[in-house]
C-alpha cells in the first residue's frame, strides 16, 4: 500500500465541486446577430459530443435554446488571464436576479477578454483566434438539470481546428506533450504538470 496517503479521510462541505476541469470559451450567436463569448469549466467529451453544463439564467444558455451553433473554444494554461476578464461579465440584460452586484452587462466579449474572433467554416459563431483548440459544433439536444438550475447541452462536434504545433507530425493526433488545457481546480487556474504515463490504448508515443 502507499505510504504517502493519510490513515484516515475527514468529511467535508466544500462550496463548489470543480475538482480540476477544463477551461472552454464558448462563442454562441444572439438575438440581435451578435455573438456572445462565456468562460464556463463543465465540459467534457465522449466521443465527438461534448457535454456542457451551463448556468440556466446566462446568455449563452438563452442563445442555445433557439440557436443551436456554438464554438467550443479551448484555451492554454498562458490564457487563464483573458479568461478572468470575462468571468465577471454577462451577456444579458437586464443582469439575471441571481448575478446582480457581482457581474456586469457587456455586449462586446471579444474586446473586453482582449481575443480576436476568427470566423468559423459551418457555423455562424466565430472562433477564438488565439485558442490552441477550436470546436465546431451543434447543439444534438439540452435539457435542465434535476435542480433546473442548469442547463445540460449535448454538443455534436462538426470540426476542430488545431494550431500546428500541437499535433503529431505527420498525423491527426494531438500531441499531448505539447497541448495543455487550462484547468479549473477549486476556482484557481492550473496547466499541467509532467506526464506520469500512458493509457494502453494510446494512440501517441
Amino acid at each position: 500500500m502507499p505510504t504517502d496517503l493519510p490513515s484516515e479521510h475527514v468529511t467535508v462541505t466544500p462550496s463548489i465541486l470543480y475538482f480540476g476541469t477544463p477551461v472552454v470559451l464558448l462563442s454562441t450567436e444572439n438575438e440581435n446577430g451578435s455573438f456572445n463569448l462565456a468562460p464556463m469549466s463543465s465540459a467534457w467529451a465522449l466521443g465527438h459530443v461534448i457535454v456542457l453544463g451551463l448556468g440556466a439564467e446566462g446568455q449563452t444558455a438563452h442563445n442555445l435554446r433557439s440557436r443551436r451553433d456554438l464554438v467550443v473554444n479551448l484555451p492554454g494554461p498562458a490564457q487563464w488571464p483573458a479568461v478572468e476578464r470575462l468571468a465577471p461579465l454577462t451577456g444579458r440584460t437586464p443582469v439575471p436576479a441571481g448575478k446582480r452586484g457581482s457581474f456586469r452587462f457587456e455586449p462586446d466579449k471579444f474586446a473586453a477578454a482582449g481575443v480576436r474572433p476568427q470566423p468559423s467554416e459551418l457555423v455562424r459563431p466565430p472562433r477564438v483566434a488565439e485558442c490552441p483548440m477550436q470546436l465546431e459544433a451543434r447543439v444534438a439536444r439540452a435539457q435542465p438539470d434535476s435542480t433546473g438550475d442548469f442547463l445540460i447541452v449535448e454538443a455534436q462536434v462538426l470540426k476542430v481546428h488545431a494550431d500546428p504545433r500541437i499535433i503529431v507530425s505527420g498525423s491527426q493526433h494531438i500531441d499531448p506533450a505539447a497541448w495543455s488545457p487550462l484547468i479549473y481546480n477549486f476556482r484557481h487556474y492550473y496547466g499541467l504538470g509532467p506526464e506520469l504515463g500512458h493509457s494502453f490504448r494510446s494512440q501517441t508515443a
